[in-house]
């Protein structure tokens, strides 16, 4: 999360001026203007200057990489106008400032902000706008859709209180007492009404046509709709085992349920998370955090192995039993009681406090009532319309052609759920084009963040760069001589060259990124 305390402006004073032969080609330089941190990124004989804090978690845009008229947060991979401080990629939403470039002979001043319209004309302008689920996807299209300049009727249903939250913290930080909840919305029902868009939380919609364009809510109330965003989500998964419904055993997807972890984390000592993937070990660093003695039990013999390898996989295996975490690998559980968890190898952990992460589903029963295509995921094309016309999917449930490996996919990533909410905006406004962005994610893990793009469902080799025990390597996986993904710890230049490339398909120049790594 971004840093509130003060800090002593660095680099030059902008203000004041710099020489022209200061500026390395694409190369951020960090100074500062009236004391507020700002960049400069020289492209030829044009210079630009935009805020250096990127409006996510406050990354340090003066380390990131710049692509085009781009620059790309070295954190979560952000994307940001060079020229007009536009956030064009999630999972920044807002934008940075954008400031005056003035030359004097081969000086370069900066002067006060500009004031930057983001609305643009656009061919296409539907009557109106349902997006069902207040989301990653359903919230960045909404933002999108207002920036670019649409104005008519928006409607955000969701399916919960208190509408978009900042998912990924409900993890990590907030999970683990480091960040308030204040931080935790998305975007405030305030917010919404200052852009004319009706947020609808307490009454989720229970049918749509396709054909008459409408949406039905339980109350019985009908939306009419120009364009429909089906942005529904996925469902966390229980268990079919004994005792898979006290009330001391929880799943995480909502603030509700981080909430409510948290209330009897404060009460309990012991833990057992179920499930060894992402959320489950995300769960464990944050519940050590606070103290608590975390179990956590899977049904493989490495964690994260089938996504990550068993380099990978034994590095954060490793990396949680340094802070106190115990592993109970190749089981699964048989039965939950009380005050313990029974395993199918006959052996018990005591806990009074479970926790599950053991998958998803993703929500796909109002569209398939509706007669949309659905397969594993609501199916779409390459600009995320579905088999219905004037009907979009994204996120989590929508199933989409990747470019890289020509496969369908439906992948469970957020920041890639927030994009396809985008770009689907900019489809419905008639100014959007094939979704190629490549998928990314990150995963926190006490200081540890694993950074992870393109997508690798299965691969034949991998290629391990650097030391994993020193938290400074990346993993190359390869589907025969084609490089479908590239997971880096403490190598963020990495990441987002890797991104970039493969954004471009230009194989050639992310394999001179790597050999540079070796």
């Amino acid at each position: 999360m971004t840093d509130n305390k003060a800090q002593e402006p660095q680099g030059p004073d902008l203000k004041s001026g710099i020489g022209m032969e200061s500026l390395v080609e694409n190369s951020p330089l960090l100074g500062h203007v009236d004391g507020e941190p700002v960049i400069l990124v020289r492209q030829g004989e044009k210079v630009f200057a935009i805020g250096a804090t990127c409006t996510h978690y406050g990354g340090p845009l003066a380390e990131g990489l710049v692509v085009g008229e781009t620059i790309r947060c070295p954190w979560h991979h952000a994307r940001f106008s060079l020229r007009t401080g536009e956030a064009e990629g999630a999972p920044a939403l807002n934008p940075v400032a954008c400031f005056g470039v003035q030359r004097e002979g081969g000086k370069i001043r900066v002067d006060r902000k500009r004031d930057v319209n983001f609305e643009i004309t656009c061919p296409q302008n539907p009557d109106s706008v349902v997006i069902i689920g207040a989301g990653a996807s359903g919230a960045a299209c909404v933002d999108m859709l207002r920036k670019k300049g649409y104005r008519k009727p928006i409607t955000l249903v969701g399916n919960e209180e208190p509408g978009p939250v900042d998912r990924p913290n409900l993890s990590k930080d907030y999970l683990a007492g480091k960040a308030p909840e204040e931080w935790i919305p998305l975007r405030t029902r305030d917010y919404y009404e200052s852009i004319h868009v009706e947020l609808v939380t307490t009454d989720p919609a229970v049918h749509i046509d396709p054909v008459a364009h409408k949406a039905t809510l339980r109350s019985g109330r009908v939306l009419p709709y120009g364009t429909l965003l089906l942005a529904t989500g996925a469902e966390a998964q229980s268990l079919p085992i004994e005792g898979a419904d006290l009330p001391h055993i929880h799943r995480l997807r909502t603030l509700a349920d981080s909430k409510a972890i948290i209330a009897d984390a404060q009460r309990a000592k012991r833990c057992v998370v179920i499930g060894s993937s992402f959320i489950g070990l995300e769960v464990a660093a944050s519940l050590r955090d606070r103290g608590l003695e975390v179990s956590v039990v899977g049904k493989e013999a490495v964690p994260l192995e089938r996504v990550l390898g068993s380099e990978f996989g034994t590095f954060i295996k490793n990396l949680h039993e340094q802070h106190g975490v115990r592993f109970h690998l190749g089981t699964t559980a048989q039965a939950i009681r009380k005050d313990r968890v029974e395993l199918s190898n006959g052996k018990t952990i005591e806990a009074e406090l479970v926790v599950l992460g053991v998958g998803v589903l993703p929500r796909t029963a109002l569209a398939k009532d509706a007669g949309i295509t659905v397969d594993n995921g609501i199916v779409v094309n390459e600009s995320l319309r579905t088999s219905a016309q004037d009907v979009y999917a994204a996120g989590d449930v929508a199933r989409y052609p990747d470019p890289i490996s020509g496969e369908n996919v439906r992948i469970e990533h957020w920041a890639l759920a927030e994009r396809q909410g985008q770009s689907v905006a900019r489809a419905m406004l008639g100014i959007g084009h094939a979704f190629r962005d490549v998928p990314f994610f990150w995963s926190q893990h006490y200081d540890v963040r694993i950074s992870y793009v393109g997508h690798a469902s299965s691969w034949d080799g991998l290629e391990v760069i650097g030391d994993l025990i020193k938290a400074n390597a990346c993993g190359v996986y390869r589907r025969g001589k084609q490089i479908m993904a590239i997971a880096t710890v403490g190598r963020d230049r990495v990441s987002l060259a890797a991104e970039a490339a493969l954004e471009q398909n230009d194989l050639k120049s992310l394999e001179v990124v790597l050999k540079a790594q070796q």
